[in-house]
């Protein structure tokens, strides 16, 4: 995969092609002075229990991991907190109202889009649901179903943010 900032020849400010890299992070136009920062997108998940102990896991119905499992999120959109944004995602992924998340913890990860390394921070939530909650998956969710940890094969999970948070997980039920 590229790095994002591969994707850049021309200074988007001026549009010079003395737009260079500038380190890990960042372009720098030469004739502007303008700097570009690659910085992490943010993004959410959620961990959905049930009374039983058992963990919501989706299946992706597209790449990039598609047919893997995955914990239900997505990406953070401009002017919208965390909190809002796994609110949004479990409303269009999984068609259920949530109203008080509580957020546990981040983690970096990779997200390989269109050819792209994305990077992102990953904030992950904890949500409690009624076991009599109706799921109805849609959006890039193929399928939902709950999981008791023990039972997770963690070669089934498709990306490397979710696969520490499930053997995070499996560590503390132990």
């Amino acid at each position: 995969m590229k790095h994002p900032l591969v994707a850049f020849e021309y200074c988007p400010i001026c549009g010079s092609k003395q737009f260079e890299i500038n380190g890990e992070r960042s372009r720098h136009c030469h004739d502007c002075k303008f700097t570009y920062y690659a910085n992490a997108s943010a993004s959410t998940a959620a961990i959905i229990t049930n009374s039983k102990g058992e963990i919501l896991l989706t299946t992706r119905a597209f790449e990039p991991a598609k047919g893997k499992l995955d914990l239900p999120g997505g990406f953070v959109d401009i002017n919208e907190t965390a909190e809002e944004a796994i609110i949004r995602e479990l409303k269009e992924e999984l068609n259920i109202d949530i109203n008080n998340p509580t957020y546990l913890f981040s983690l970096p990860n990779e997200y390989n889009f269109s050819g792209i390394t994305v990077h992102t921070l990953d904030m992950f939530f904890k949500v409690k649901v009624d076991d009599n909650i109706q799921i109805k998956t849609d959006d890039d969710v193929a399928s939902a179903q709950f999981y008791d940890l023990k039972d997770v094969n963690i070669e089934n999970i498709g990306l490397n943010s979710i696969k520490k948070v499930i053997n995070k997980l499996k560590f503390e039920i132990k």
